[in-house]
């Protein structure tokens, strides 16, 4: 077992159990994707070992050399864009997909998914800020995907992923977890059934997103380090 790497799961453990503390919550209700894009098979084995099961890529390329290489054990999400093209490759291959950001790509996932008689669970994300450089259904566009998509018989619609401004304060990004958590609650009013998961917050601001709600936390640098450094011994 990697001690680097023990040490940071550990520490961001503590810090979700003690951001669950503050809002009132279970820690089991937090699940933690450790992001390893650009990481090796390797250090998905360091973080394997230390008693962690749950990983995210974000380029279904990547992840079909990386899974094989990491073996059984390990469950994999899906958490960086997908184009419509990359959908065949991606169904199946991961136990969630973060990232059906219009009603095409919903339609070719439950095309491919059929065939292989899986229905694929999968999230809405939402470009709630409107930022031209980040993917998602815009805030007024993003309750008609979630009605559209959930009508899809291959699709587990599970709820909603958003990724706010970046800022250098991690206090800056409550009020977009906010309007998520909002969102989410208008939707399941909507469609008349729970929207279970709510994928927000990373390396620099997960303990808010915890505090806000976030069922699902996506952290890459503080359980990795640095791209292109290893953990501390």
């Amino acid at each position: 077992m990697d001690p680097g790497a023990a040490r940071a799961l550990e520490d961001v453990r503590h810090r979700i159990a003690a951001a669950c503390a503050r809002a009132g919550r279970d820690p089991a209700s937090v699940a933690l994707v450790a992001v390893s894009k650009t990481f090796s098979a390797e250090r998905v084995l360091d973080l394997l070992a230390c008693g962690h099961d749950l990983f995210g890529e974000n380029r279904v390329q990547e992840a079909l050399e990386k899974i094989p290489r990491v073996g059984p054990g390990a469950r994999w999400h899906l958490v960086g864009h997908l184009q419509r093209n990359k959908a065949r490759h991606a169904v199946g291959a991961f136990e969630l997909i973060h990232s059906v950001d219009d009603l095409d790509l919903a339609r070719e996932i439950d095309r491919r998914a059929a065939p292989l008689g899986i229905v694929q669970p999968v999230l809405v994300q939402v470009n709630l800020s409107q930022e031209a450089t980040k993917f998602g259904a815009g805030d007024d566009a993003a309750l008609p995907l979630l009605e559209a998509a959930s009508a899809l018989p291959h699709l587990e619609v599970r709820g909603l992923m958003t990724i706010p401004p970046l800022e250098e304060d991690a206090e800056a990004s409550r009020p977009w977890f906010a309007r998520l958590r909002d969102l989410r609650d208008r939707a399941e009013t909507r469609l008349g059934r729970k929207l279970p998961d709510l994928s927000m917050g990373m390396s620099d601001d997960f303990e808010v997103a915890v505090e806000e709600g976030a069922t699902i936390i996506r952290v890459g640098r503080a359980l990795f380090g640095q791209r292109g450094q290893t953990l501390p011994a």
